[in-house]
């Protein structure tokens, strides 16, 4: 097993493989000379013996990664390479391109050409300030509100296709590849548990798109004087401490599909749960990020 030396203070994870399941051993350096050099050994923590390890093998999802968030060294998964559809999940590269791209403050309407989903709030013609149609695409998870987005922003859904791939590419999800703009199934829409954590660790890092995934309820005001109430899908942002976002997603081919970030005394962890046996998401989530948590306890207390 390699290990990686550290500086003062920093917890970092080194992943070992086996069998096509992660364990991770967690190295620590206790202090540092002046030019950065370990004055100590390291100390390992062996995670297997830290509570909550055992419950991880009833997890029913193919594919998960839980990362420690200020590192980026991964924690415990399950296949975090493998090739899955992320159903709603990709809706999460629409966003925070919306952010990146354009006024928020700008009318989208709702077109012919965009309305196509029946199972959308959004109606022909409405019109909304992009800024809270973002919302209703993030909260409520609307197909034609990501379809209306992406031409907002790219003039259509090729070329917004296009924006993703590249943006893909830019932030190193090398085994993704994005062929519309809200996860509906797609054998050419697929990415990784691995990609989707490097996703969430970047948009999480805008502050507007964490403010718009960490709401649990708003009021959208439409174009014509109308407000359409919005509830979001992510119940752990009521059930779970700490929960700050973001996702969730769901369609017959990708089964239950969650992205979680959660922070407990100034330790953020990022969570991505792939194809979970229906209804299991939302128990299975807080199970590992527990499980993560505890993780990093015991890292921190081999500091002392």
């Amino acid at each position: 097993m390699k290990r990686i030396p550290f500086k003062k203070n920093v917890l970092a994870m080194v992943v070992a493989f086996a069998v096509g399941v992660m364990s991770v051993s967690v190295v620590a350096s206790c202090s540092c000379s002046d030019d950065g050099q370990e004055k100590v050994p390291y100390q390992i923590v062996d995670i297997d013996t830290v509570e909550g390890r055992q419950a991880l093998d009833s997890v029913t999802a193919e594919s998960w990664l839980l990362v420690e968030a200020s590192t980026g060294y991964p924690i415990y998964g399950r296949n975090w390479t493998r090739q899955m559809q992320p159903a709603s999940l990709t809706k999460m590269m629409t966003c925070i391109l919306a952010l990146e791209n354009g006024h928020l403050n700008d009318t989208v309407y709702i077109t012919e050409d965009v309305f196509v989903a029946k199972n959308s709030r959004v109606r022909l013609n409405d019109g909304y300030l992009k800024k809270d149609l973002l919302k209703e695409m993030m909260l409520f998870s609307d197909n034609d509100a990501a379809y209306a987005i992406a031409k907002q922003v790219a003039g259509d859904t090729l070329r917004f296709c296009k924006l993703m791939n590249q943006k893909a590419k830019d932030l190193n999800m090398r085994r993704t590849h994005f062929a519309n703009p809200n996860g509906m199934p797609n054998e050419e829409n697929y990415t990784t548990a691995e990609d989707l954590v490097k996703l969430v660790s970047y948009c999480m890092r805008n502050p507007r798109f964490a403010e718009i995934v960490a709401t649990v309820e708003d009021d959208i005001p439409m174009a014509d004087g109308r407000h359409m109430p919005l509830k979001n899908t992510n119940r752990l942002l009521e059930e779970y401490e700490g929960c700050i976002g973001v996702k969730t997603g769901f369609t017959n081919a990708s089964g239950g599909c969650l992205a979680v970030a959660a922070r407990r005394e100034g330790v953020t962890l990022y969570l991505v749960l792939l194809k979970s046996r229906y209804g299991k998401r939302f128990s299975e989530a807080p199970t590992i990020l527990d499980y993560g948590f505890n993780v990093v306890k015991a890292a921190k207390k081999a500091l002392e």
